[in-house]
């Protein structure tokens, strides 16, 4: 009998496609969900099934989910486009995949969020994470809710808006670079994710993510300046002055940086000491310092 696929929702993703691929080469059964479904390959699609739907179509979700034996949401909006805000992709969007799930009788249901989620943050996209979690318990109580840290990887946003402002002749922080991060490879996330979906036993109700190591952000600037080999002097700006840089940009048909990303930037984002993370799945994670090397390619 054949094995009911692992369903990926956002698999064409930066952590998505990953995800699929980790599931492929474990040899399971895989269900790549998304928009654009054909907008990435990899090496082995035997077991690969593409599906093209929106999480705003009620229907094209149900038939995605149907005969699925795991549901992983890894869907995520980090700006605010036309037709896409941080409600309709967060929380409308996440509680309609739990919705299904649920009426699908699918056991299991990983869903991403993000470490600091908080109904009361200033921060809209922080705000719409932690409503989305509640949404999704509020339609399938037993998911499971994936915190990462700040992912990074080849090709990524992180390291590579670091590595952008080192060709400014200075370097501009934001604030002093006191506030603290712990940035966690995309790779050991879809490897935890994978495990998550595939083992028998029931997962934990929430798992926070966090890298190797914990970093100030000035700290993190600097190694990327050290790993390029470049010497730029750092320069403390003020938040309100990166706000207010933010709220003109916000303008622009696509800004560059928006409030959000500054409030982001604004509070400490590190994994829980007391929750389940990578010990509890059997992985070490990477450190930025250990994997900058192939992240982040000296050209």
């Amino acid at each position: 009998m054949d094995v009911p696929p692992i369903t990926v929702f956002g698999g064409s993703g930066f952590l998505g496609r990953r995800l699929v691929a980790t599931l492929l080469a474990a040899g399971e059964p895989v269900r790549l969900v998304a928009r654009h479904p054909d907008a990435v390959h990899f090496n082995d699609e035997t077991r690969l099934q593409r599906v093209s739907a929106d999480i705003a179509d009620e229907t094209a979700v149900a038939q995605a989910v149907a005969g699925s034996r795991a549901v992983i949401n890894a869907v995520s909006l980090y700006v605010e486009r036309a037709g896409q805000t941080f409600d309709a992709v967060h929380v409308r969007g996440a509680a309609r995949v739990a919705r299904a799930v649920r009426h699908a009788a699918v056991p299991r249901l990983l869903h991403l969020s993000g470490i600091g989620a908080d109904p009361a943050s200033p921060s809209a996209y922080v705000r719409a994470r932690a409503q989305g979690e509640q949404a999704v318990r509020g339609e399938f109580q037993p998911a499971t809710l994936i915190r990462p840290a700040a992912l990074f990887g080849a090709d990524d946003a992180l390291l590579a808006s670091l590595a952008m402002v080192t060709r400014l002749p200075v370097v501009p922080l934001f604030g002093r670079g006191d506030t603290r991060l712990q940035p966690v490879w995309v790779e050991d996330v879809a490897r935890g994710l994978a495990i998550l979906a595939c083992r028998k036993a029931a997962p934990a109700p929430l798992y926070e993510l966090g890298g190797g190591a914990v970093y100030r952000y000035r700290d993190l600037q600097r190694r990327v300046l050290t790993h390029l080999r470049r010497r730029r002097p750092l320069i403390p700006v003020p938040f309100p002055l990166w706000h207010g840089l933010a709220a003109g940009l916000g303008l622009l048909p696509s800004p560059p940086l928006t409030r959000d990303q500054v409030y982001l930037l604004q509070y400490d984002n590190i994994a829980a000491p007391d929750m389940p993370s990578f010990d509890e799945l059997g992985i070490l994670p990477r450190s930025v310092g250990e994997a900058l090397p192939e992240c982040l390619p000296i050209r």
